[in-house]
């Protein structure tokens, strides 16, 4: 029983990873002041594992190890089929066909969402915004792609999301004609490690798959994220503790 209802909040977990709390009762939690990152633990028993927990994500990626590690294998398809602005984030809903075959499960795309700057770093180094694409297996099990954001040339993709870009909390709005996984970038190699959701519950056992290859976007594109969340939305980097990052 316990693991199935495990099961089932991890799978709320992953329908909203930055949206509302897993509980109609959780409580409010944001990125400053006295409901920010630093007290998120404090603020309802479920959410102890923002400071508890010992594999906690985002992290700096650094003193990296080598390791043989199969090709990411992204399965393309499916489309956008909204962005929600959560208060949190903004997060593109989408339909069924796109996901991820690793460790032998098939881990389908459930929603990706933006955080300016990004929440993981590399070498110490936050780029201007990281995309979560955020997937779950048939038992709940979650896997992320993070993808980083640099300042660059305009993105197209990007261009005909914002077109539709939500522009204050509890706004939903539908882009036409954007395929799901139109912001990943070409080349699939990637950092791995143990990690965590990076908003409240801080629910652990994430598999995370970070791309070293990052997408552009134009300062003008990131800075209407910026100006519709009016507040910076990464977690600070958590300590690495045991850890290893693979690549």
């Amino acid at each position: 029983m316990r693991m199935i209802v495990r099961r089932a909040l991890v799978a709320m977990a992953a329908l909203s990873l930055t949206g509302a709390a897993i509980s109609a009762h959780a409580a409010e939690w944001g990125y400053e002041g006295e409901t920010g990152p630093a007290n998120w633990h404090k603020l309802d028993p479920a959410f102890r594992m923002c400071g508890e927990g010992r594999n906690q994500s985002p992290v700096n990626i650094t003193g990296v190890v080598e390791a043989e590690l199969p090709p990411l294998k992204i399965k393309e398809g499916g489309q956008v089929t909204g962005l929600v602005h959560n208060g949190h984030t903004v997060k593109a809903t989408v339909s069924e066909g796109a996901g991820l075959e690793m460790d032998g499960h098939h881990f389908a795309l459930k929603q990706f969402h933006f955080h300016a700057p990004s929440e993981n770093a590399v070498d110490g180094k936050l780029y201007p915004m990281e995309i979560h694409f955020v997937h779950a297996d048939k038992d709940g099990n979650l896997a992320v792609v993070g993808v980083f954001v640099k300042k660059g040339a305009e993105n197209d993709t990007l261009a005909r999301l914002w077109k539709a870009l939500p522009r204050k909390k509890g706004d939903t709005t539908k882009p036409e004609g954007v395929s799901a996984t139109a912001l990943l970038p070409k080349n699939r190699a990637y950092w791995r490690f143990n990690g965590s959701l990076t908003t409240p519950p801080c629910s652990e056992g994430v598999r995370w798959f970070v791309l070293k290859t990052p997408v552009e976007a134009s300062e003008a594109q990131i800075q209407a994220f910026e100006k519709v969340m009016g507040h910076a939305n990464n977690r600070p980097v958590q300590p690495l503790n045991a850890r290893l990052i693979l690549q």
